[in-house]
């Protein structure tokens, strides 16, 4: 019998699977997650809804109910379609394969979400990362359209805001890219509860572009749940991809139940909003730190004469889990990235890592 090597995609073989690290004891900040949960009243009506879902039967298969409870809260307008994944990623990986073929490219700003790329990959086709302004990670317009004229990609990925610098590229410049793009455009709104900006209201005016977003940052990581916006033309395809039955009863019931007192969710993100105001103040006050001003939940920075690697372990050690990007991107170098929590989680955050500053000296 061959072996295992023999037989797996050459493809596969050369890559890495995405890493997850343990979090158990420490204090997450590593995954963009919401901090808060829902008020123990509203938790209570929720687990009656989740007794009365038949387990025994199989979901909505089209989740008729749930779409029409984004549609309306989230005030999608009536020509756009709308497809449920299992998380961005299940979209990431459907328009992927739509559009697979060995002699295409996709692109993407870099750096940015590491999906893209790795996603590509695994259905075997080319990948270009047009590499952002190393200042203030930017989009440059000569870059980006340079890139589109020469490598005639099939696919562009944009994140809006960008996953891990955290700001909002330029309108107009996002614009020309779609302009330009010879197939499709996918800007990924994943932080879009953060953010306040969005380009749904285009997808009237393009015939190739789709708006992404996810119910994950916004407080439903748990579930998975990502919705994909576009015209029919696209969707219809793409819909012949995705698995039956991918969003399960419990996810769609909750989905359905939790949108219905949106104001919770929102509630939170403007909380998270203002506690990024004020953790990106206190890191932009501490020695030894350059951070980035943020559209996201999260925060990017830079330790400056300090080692990332040993300002992430020193962190882990006393119990704080951040995200470390130092090697993952040449704009990266001596780069973390830290998820914006509770007022009082964020201090227990900067209490540490000015600590471990400190040590230095």
């Amino acid at each position: 019998m061959k072996s295992v090597k023999h037989w797996i995609n050459p493809a596969i073989l050369s890559m890495q699977a995405y890493h997850v690290p343990s979090s158990a004891g420490l204090l997450k900040l590593d995954a963009m997650e919401n901090p808060y949960v829902w008020p123990e009243e509203l938790r209570q009506k929720w687990l009656q809804v989740l007794k009365e879902v038949p387990i025994n039967r199989y979901p909505d298969a089209d989740a008729a109910a749930l779409k029409e409870r984004l549609r309306t809260v989230l005030a999608i307008p009536d020509y756009v379609s709308i497809m449920l994944g299992n998380g961005s990623d299940e979209l990431i990986q459907i328009i992927a394969l739509a559009l697979a073929r060995s002699d295409r490219t996709y692109l993407a700003p870099e750096p940015g979400f590491v999906m893209y790329r790795l996603i590509s990959q695994t259905v075997n086709t080319g990948f270009c990362g047009v590499q952002l302004n190393p200042d203030d990670f930017s989009m440059e317009r000569t870059a980006m359209l340079s890139a589109i004229e020469e490598r005639q990609p099939a696919l562009i990925f944009i994140a809006y805001p960008n996953n891990p610098t955290g700001n909002l590229f330029d309108r107009e410049i996002v614009l020309d890219v779609i302009k330009h793009a010879p197939g499709l455009v996918v800007i990924d709104e994943a932080y879009h509860a953060f953010a306040g900006a969005s380009f749904m209201e285009y997808l009237d005016d393009f015939d190739n572009l789709l708006v992404m977003r996810t119910l994950s940052k916004s407080g439903l990581a748990g579930l998975r749940l990502g919705y994909l916006l576009g015209k029919s033309a696209w969707l219809d395809e793409l819909e012949k991809i995705r698995l039956p039955y991918n969003i399960n009863s419990l996810s769609q019931k909750s989905a359905e139940f939790i949108l219905s007192h949106y104001e919770v969710l929102a509630d939170q993100a403007a909380s998270i909003c203002r506690n990024r105001k004020e953790l990106y103040r206190q890191l932009s006050e501490t020695d030894g730190i350059k951070a980035w001003p943020s559209a996201a939940n999260f925060i990017l920075f830079r330790t400056l004469g300090l080692d990332a690697n040993r300002i992430f372990t020193g962190l882990k050690a006393r119990g704080v889990l951040i995200k470390n990007l130092h090697g993952s991107h040449s704009l990266l170098q001596n780069c973390l990235r830290v998820t914006v929590s509770t007022e009082k989680e964020n201090t227990v955050f900067i209490d540490i890592l000015r600590q471990i500053i400190q040590s230095y000296h």
